[in-house]
């Protein structure tokens, strides 16, 4: 059943890429109620959208957040995280807020991730947080496409060689800004297929504490 669950899981994740292919390629078209095909996208540089944010004011209270190319920004509490601070280095971390994009050192290889908590990073990071209405999932999804990350390696000049991606560089590079309505329709979307693939994941997760107390009952 695990190895089933597993080919299932890996299945829904070639799809849900897939998905976000056709969709940023525009190669759905999607409607709205009415049945009407939404207008042309728009295009913005990333400068236009968001702003780089620079806040510093905390106690130093707020949780310490890692910043994964699998997960986005996470408490580090909650992974095997062994990077101890000083509290005085931890003066100079940037508060985090729900919603936030953040642009790593690893950005160049999965893109620029995304923050479903409050708390603060180190000021290696660069915030990103929106100037404008828009619909933010919209850009999760979009700023983890391999056609995103192509454009964020286009004109890196040595950026690999451990250097952060700028603001500077970031704003520079056209984003997709189509009307708030269809940015929440193809947000809903994807959030629903990632939603199916994250029971899988529970349902897997299931099955093997299920196969373990098996296994510890046989040598009871």
């Amino acid at each position: 059943r695990i190895q089933t669950q597993n080919k299932i899981i890996e299945g829904l994740k070639v799809q849900m890429l897939g998905l976000q292919e056709k969709i940023f390629r525009r190669k759905i078209k999607m409607k709205d109620e009415y049945g009407n095909e939404f207008p042309e996208w728009e295009f913005k540089n990333g400068g236009d959208l968001f702003y780089n944010a620079t806040n510093k004011n905390h106690n130093s209270d707020l949780p310490i957040l890692a910043i994964t190319q699998d997960h986005g920004a996470i408490p580090r509490d909650s992974i095997d995280y062994q990077i101890s601070v000083t509290d005085k280095s931890v003066e100079s971390y940037k508060v985090v807020e729900i919603g936030d994009f953040i642009i790593s050192l690893r950005s160049f290889q999965g893109g620029i991730e995304y923050s479903n908590y409050r708390g603060i990073c180190s000021p290696a990071y660069i915030i990103l947080k929106n100037k404008c209405e828009i619909e933010k999932l919209f850009y999760k999804y979009y700023f983890k496409t391999v056609d995103y990350i192509k454009l964020l390696n286009k004109k890196l000049e040595g950026i690999r060689d451990g250097k952060m991606i700028s603001y500077a560089y970031f704003s520079e590079i056209p984003l997709p800004y189509p009307n708030l309505k269809q940015q929440i329709e193809i947000a809903s979307v994807l959030h629903t297929f990632e939603e199916k693939i994250e029971i899988e994941i529970r349902i897997l997760k299931g099955y093997s504490r299920q196969k373990q107390y098996l296994l510890q009952q046989m040598f009871v």
